[in-house]
């Protein structure tokens, strides 16, 4: 019986320790060698600190920043839970967002949907739009918009609101990416912010411009991907040369 055993049990500790041992420890010294910088996170840092990685994405929400494309990975950029929306094109929860009752039995926002990014923004960089009621309509006391009222009026059967915008919107800057992670957006919705941006920064637009022309990166070997700019990456530039006003 061991003559039968034995071969076997030496091939499978052998094999352990070459594949579970050997060949890690080599392609972790290898990487660390020839890669540091990929293969430990590719990671951003301003001084000694770690702030990112140019791998995952992050929020920014202030005026004074560019602003990443949407993200579903958990209550955003969450890379624990990173995921799409697992929507179709023809999804009306897609196209015009959601309302739940949270629990203390408030309507509030479930999923906002492409239309009520589409509202946010063009109200935030100042692009011209077309809406078939207007806006102010949907304002609360505080004169904010209400984007439960906004919801439910893009899912209204009888009289839906239609909003469009009168200018081309790039298609990232209203959809989530599959792993809702992209630390990219396209250089087309950077340049529709640099407005926002160079206000609120208190520099001139060209300024921003051309920052985000030197932060623009090339497809990949010329030919795979788009052109495309990590926004961590223009946010910090922006912070070391321009300071917040």
């Amino acid at each position: 019986m061991w003559e039968q055993i034995l071969p076997g049990l030496r091939i499978k500790i052998f094999m352990t320790i070459v594949l579970g041992v050997v060949y890690p420890l080599a392609m972790t010294g290898i990487s660390q060698a020839l890669f540091p910088k990929q293969s430990n996170g590719s990671l951003i840092k301003a001084g000694d600190r770690v702030i990112g990685s140019e791998l995952i994405g992050q929020s920014f929400s202030k005026p004074e920043y560019f602003h990443p494309r949407p993200s579903s990975a958990g209550s955003g950029y969450d890379a624990a839970a990173s995921s799409g929306s697992n929507l179709g094109p023809t999804s009306a929860k897609l196209v015009n967002g959601t309302t739940k009752m949270d629990d203390k039995k408030n309507e509030i926002v479930d999923f906002d949907g492409i239309n009520l990014r589409l509202v946010h923004y063009c109200l935030e960089n100042d692009i011209p739009y077309e809406s078939s009621v207007p806006l102010d309509q949907f304002k609360d006391a505080n004169g904010a918009l209400d984007d439960v009222k906004l919801i439910k009026a893009f899912n209204d059967d009888k009289a839906p609101l239609v909003f469009k915008p009168k200018s081309p919107i790039s298609a990232d800057a209203v959809t989530g990416s599959g792993s809702g992670l992209d630390p990219h957006i396209s250089p087309d919705s950077a340049l529709a912010q640099a407005a926002r941006v160079a206000k609120a920064r208190g520099i001139p637009v060209e300024q921003a411009n051309q920052l985000i022309a030197k932060f623009t990166e090339s497809p990949d070997l010329g030919l795979l991907g788009e052109p495309r700019v990590n926004v961590l990456k223009l946010n910090l530039a922006l912070d070391q040369q321009y300071a917040r006003k």
